[in-house]
């Protein structure tokens, strides 16, 4: 977010600090739909479950040695801007975020079918990834290997920043966000460890077709496998 200078005031602190922590343990609700923004204030939050799905370059180190700074830009501007195209392709996006080579989604998923459909996103993930590969690799630059996790949970939602000031964020808070995130750092992080990792809720929830596609990863508690989106797939397998 955009921040300004702005002179701290430390009584102003202290009040907006009292009546954050003496707010109604009652203003935070279940939901089992993501609320709408609108509805959020300093005082309150919710209790949401949801889903959320990570990806995030494997050895970026590794890629930030090889090549010139404007080399980089172009890799990350491709690779971010493509991840953020992908994502939104879900109906009921509601956030995404960029941290470093990390990009992620929450999504709102109360029934099976959005299950099923935030999996169809991560196959699109995967061959987007293929498709840039083909390309970094005719230019010689290196080619990306992610990792991609998802997860179904609950998750806190707030509205973060401070009352009176136009600095303010949703924030997502809980173990839905650092389950996904976890899950992600272990896609293709070691030879048995496929692309996409999704927990075990997640997988209960897709359909039978959809688990057919994935399998027990018993070292990282949770199913995975290598998915691709067919059309993509094939202007892969015609260009490579």
């Amino acid at each position: 977010m955009k921040a300004t200078h702005s002179t701290y005031d430390h009584d102003k602190s202290i009040e907006r600090i009292t009546e954050v922590l003496d707010a109604s343990d009652n203003s935070f609700e279940e939901k089992n739909s993501i609320p709408s923004r609108d509805s959020l204030t300093y005082k309150n939050g919710y209790y949401v479950n949801c889903s959320a799905l990570f990806v995030d370059i494997r050895d970026s180190k590794s890629l930030n040695e090889k090549h010139t700074r404007p080399v980089l830009a172009k890799i990350y501007k491709a690779y971010i801007s493509e991840l953020i195209a992908v994502l939104r392709d879900h109906d009921e996006v509601h956030e995404i975020s960029i941290e470093g080579d990390s990009v992620w989604g929450v999504f709102n998923t109360p029934y099976k079918p959005d299950i099923d459909r935030l999996f169809s996103v991560a196959a699109k993930v995967s061959s987007l990834i293929d498709t840039l590969n083909i390309k970094l690799k005719k230019k010689k630059y290196s080619e990306l290997k992610v990792g991609i996790g998802i997860s179904y949970g609950s998750a806190l939602l707030i509205k973060s920043g401070y009352k009176g000031s136009d600095i303010n964020e949703v924030v997502w808070l809980g173990k839905l966000v650092g389950e996904a995130a976890k899950l992600c750092s272990f896609g293709n992080k070691e030879y048995y460890d496929k692309e996409l990792m999704v927990s075990e809720v997640f997988y209960d929830n897709l359909s039978k077709d959809n688990q057919s596609l994935l399998t027990r990863n018993n070292y990282r508690n949770c199913y995975h496998g290598n998915i691709h989106n067919i059309l993509m797939n094939n202007w892969v397998l015609e260009n490579e």
